[in-house]
């Protein structure tokens, strides 16, 4: 399949021939599941101190029953404080808790190898998918070809003012544009310092992303990524597939190193 190229004035280049990455099936329910495994490798185990709540001097009766008294341990003293008050266990003011998180736990979800890599192609290939991008939520009405791919020229790109004359002669700043009338949060988030979100707009891919991105960050929801390190993360926030994403000829490059067993099928197809 081939694609018309763009430079960064707008105007049109050339076409050229996209990987064979960009024929892979498009399978939501891969990309949902390699964002939650993706995801969980970033949790943060919790514990709890070993004697949390039970550093207090506090026994039941001895024997527990036929005293009057209920059998759960009450706090030792002189008098005053706490004296006389349950503590040392569960289900008490100040105790331990019944059944406290433990850091040996396993907190992160597992996918096999395949999938995974599966999973990335398909997430590549939705990206020249009009309808999915626009089912996500992008404003991408003025745009005719998907992907949008764009000549090196970007890479080398150093001012964030070039980069938003970049979007505006592409047509992807109606996109940017709709970040601004997100509406604000309530609640506990509000109360955290979390009281707005900044969202997702225009994702670009290029082979070296270390300039680009410099620029890009004063940006609201403008990100640039080097192609070997593209991930399911960045192409399907949220694990919604799927991002507007913009492609140099230099990343398309890249992204046709990748190998898959799904592909070889493919080429014997074909």
């Amino acid at each position: 399949m081939k694609v018309s190229t763009f430079t960064i004035n707008g105007t049109k280049e050339n076409e050229i021939e996209l990987p064979l990455v960009f024929s892979t099936s498009f399978r939501k329910d891969l990309i949902s599941n390699a964002f939650t495994n993706l995801t969980s490798h970033k949790f943060q185990p919790q514990g709890r101190h070993p004697t949390a709540g039970m550093d207090v001097v506090a026994r039941s009766n001895d024997p527990p029953t036929g005293q009057g008294v209920s059998r759960i341990a009450k706090m030792r003293g002189g008098g005053g404080g706490r004296q006389g008050q349950a503590g040392g266990v569960a289900s008490v003011r100040g105790g331990r808790q019944a059944h406290p998180p433990k850091v040996q736990k396993v907190i992160f979800k597992k996918l096999n190898k395949k999938e995974n890599k599966l999973a990335l192609c398909s997430a590549i290939a939705a990206t020249q998918s009009k309808e999915i991008i626009e089912s996500r939520g992008h404003k991408v009405e003025k745009l005719k070809t998907f992907p949008i791919v764009i000549s090196d020229d970007i890479e080398s790109v150093t001012k964030t003012k070039e980069v938003i004359k970049i979007l505006d002669s592409l047509n992807l700043m109606q996109d940017v544009d709709r970040l601004k009338s997100r509406r604000a949060r309530t609640g506990k988030s509000s109360l955290r310092g979390r009281g707005t979100k900044i969202g997702k707009s225009v994702l670009f891919v290029v082979s070296n992303s270390k300039k680009l991105s410099n620029a890009c960050g004063a940006i609201p929801g403008v990100e640039a990524r080097a192609a070997k390190d593209l991930s399911v993360l960045d192409l399907a926030p949220g694990g919604v597939p799927i991002r507007l994403v913009v492609y140099s000829k230099s990343a398309l490059k890249e992204i046709e190193k990748i190998k898959s067993p799904h592909l070889e099928l493919l080429v014997s197809v074909i």
